[in-house]
């Protein structure tokens, strides 16, 4: 690691300075996910279901789903669920007003998001440990102006400021709140908020400036104070 000139992370926060005094990374640098802003927006569409999720089957974040959606849906038979993405095992027991579907292609991604009152995103739990590390599925929601639901971790606030970008919950009781007691007017501005910050600090153009920006240090840092790369192994 310390050869290189600039190391990039996903996950930003304390993992910087770990990578620079524990693992001897020169310049350690985050370049999180971003996302399309001609791909992903508002559209003017039919609500089709009170709370969505997608994302492939995982045994770590399948408990959060459970709490976060499929508990929910117990509690509320009126509601209307979907989850999108492939490999649940059919071990799972899922609620009759929850809505499966396989396999939903990237295209499909923002009508999906669209058709939706709320969404949520669940944190796989080596994200959550190290913090400061966001789904693309924020991004591409929040590009949408769909209010999400998260679950807590670390670093959320770094990207969205909770109760006015993002709703968070700890439970299935938080869940049922929002979509049973949130005015809608309410919820739609919290979507807009978070499309505000998304286009603002989240675009492909945000992270191509940001990678730009961190190879001219990098590269200034080599020519102020050249190091000399050490005997390959």
């Amino acid at each position: 690691i310390g050869r290189y000139d600039l190391y990039l992370t996903f996950t930003g926060g304390p993992i910087i300075e770990r990578l620079e005094t524990e693992f001897g990374a020169r310049r350690a640098r985050p370049l999180y996910c971003s996302v399309d802003p001609e791909a992903y927006y508002r559209q003017e569409q039919p609500t089709r279901w009170d709370l969505g999720y997608l994302g492939t089957y995982s045994d770590d974040r399948q408990p959060k789903l459970e709490e976060l959606l499929l508990e929910p849906a117990r509690r509320w038979p009126e509601g209307r669920f979907v989850v999108a993405g492939p490999q649940y095992p059919d071990s799972i027991d899922w609620p009759p007003n929850v809505e499966r579907i396989e396999h939903l292609p990237p295209p499909e991604h923002r009508s999906f998001y669209n058709a939706q009152r709320f969404t949520l995103n669940v944190t796989r739990e080596s994200m959550v440990a190290a913090g400061y590390a966001p789904s693309v599925r924020l991004f591409e929601a929040g590009a949408c102006a769909v209010p999400v639901i998260s679950d807590e971790w670390a670093g959320l606030d770094a990207f969205f400021q909770p109760g006015r970008d993002i709703l968070t919950a700890s439970g299935a009781d938080d869940v049922e709140r929002y979509l049973r007691g949130m005015a809608q007017e309410d919820a739609q501005l919290i979507g807009t908020n978070a499309r505000r910050r998304v286009l603002g600090k989240h675009t492909a153009a945000h992270r191509a400036a940001e990678m730009e920006r961190y190879w001219s240090e990098a590269q200034r840092e080599r020519t102020e104070s050249p190091v000399t790369a050490p005997e390959a192994l």
